[in-house]
């Protein structure tokens, strides 16, 4: 019989062998959540060999790797060569989505148009962070409130049709550049090849795994899921019988790619991985399996790791999680106290 979360585990990068770059990592899992730029890291991280914090940043600032709204409409880490035909698929789903809350912020039809046009003189040649871009579209006759949402679903709808995407980071400030500059042409594909290209990479990142699985990733309809997996490839990812313990950070696509967690989380510690809303706390990972929390602070040039297990950790258990834990400091760059309340 196989052990689902394991099998899911490797095929995440996340059991067996780690990936070597950036976008060897990405192109695995087809996207990473990107929302916080922190976690966006240490999800490169917990699934590569070698790789330092900064090595993600310079993947983002060459274009190697892209962020922009993909899966659910929320923002992703994507390779560059996935950027378009992701975005030309699950792009105009989320757009018309969030119609009603764009007239809400008072940007409608029209007033989102001028926006977009405007949107393609102001980054005309550059990248830009939010406040500057908000500074020139009024300059261009687009005013929109730069306390309000208005600024974040504009850049939003036009990122989700293709005309934007975020560019290179400026610290931890992000800036956004036009789609077809940074990354090449918005080529997309037919929604069916489409469809199946996207079930294809899904299952072997995801499986096992099933339609229903599929659509609660994307945000596509089950209709189109349902689609997808029909012609999808559905070969399975061999699975190697190891021991394997990873650290987790926010938002891991592991516990946000399947329709539940119950599988990978004891239902009676679930809320102490999602208390509520989309906030996804960070977890100690065993061979596929939430074993526990566990949250990170720095104090005085030390990084202060302290893991909260959901039992009593076996030792050598214990040995592999400071394995991990000094792995973290590595890739961060920084000294590391490991504790545990376990």
């Amino acid at each position: 019989m196989t052990d689902v979360p394991l099998a899911r585990a490797h095929a995440q990068l996340l059991a067996g062998p780690r990936a070597d770059g950036v976008a060897e990592v990405v192109r695995q899992v087809v996207a990473l959540q990107a929302q916080d730029i922190r976690a966006n890291r240490l999800g490169v991280r917990v699934r590569s060999a070698g790789l330092t914090a900064s090595d993600v940043d310079t993947a983002c600032a060459s274009g190697a790797v892209v962020r922009t709204w993909a899966m659910r409409g929320t923002l992703h880490m994507l390779a560059a060569e996935d950027a378009a035909w992701i975005v030309g698929l699950l792009g105009p789903r989320f757009a018309a989505a969030g119609r009603g809350r764009r007239r809400q912020l008072g940007l409608d039809d029209e007033v989102a148009a001028r926006g977009v046009a405007a949107l393609r003189a102001v980054l005309a040649g550059k990248s830009l962070p939010r406040n500057e871009i908000v500074a020139e579209l009024a300059a261009h006759g687009v005013v929109l409130d730069p306390k309000s949402q208005a600024p974040a679903h504009l850049l939003a709808y036009a990122a989700m049709t293709g005309v934007i995407c975020r560019g290179a980071d400026a610290g931890d400030e992000p800036t956004y550049a036009l789609f077809p500059e940074w990354v090449g042409p918005f080529e997309t594909l037919r929604e069916d090849e489409a469809l199946a290209r996207l079930a294809s990479r899904y299952l072997a990142a995801y499986a096992p795994a099933t339609a229903e699985d599929f659509a609660a990733w994307s945000g596509l309809t089950l209709r189109q899921a349902r689609a997808g997996f029909a012609d999808a490839d559905h070969s399975e990812v061999a699975v190697v019988d190891d021991f394997s313990v990873r650290l987790l950070g926010h938002f891991d696509t592991y516990l946000l790619g399947y329709r539940s967690r119950e599988l990978a989380v004891p239902a009676e510690h679930d809320r102490r991985i999602q208390a509520g809303g989309g906030f996804i706390m960070p977890a100690v990972l065993v061979n596929g399996r939430v074993v526990g929390t566990w949250r990170q602070e720095r104090k005085k040039g030390v990084l202060e790791v302290r893991v909260e297990p959901f039992g009593e950790l076996p030792g050598c258990l214990r040995s592999a999680l400071s394995a991990e834990v000094d792995d973290l400091g590595r890739f961060l760059r920084i000294p590391v106290v490991f504790h545990s309340a376990g």
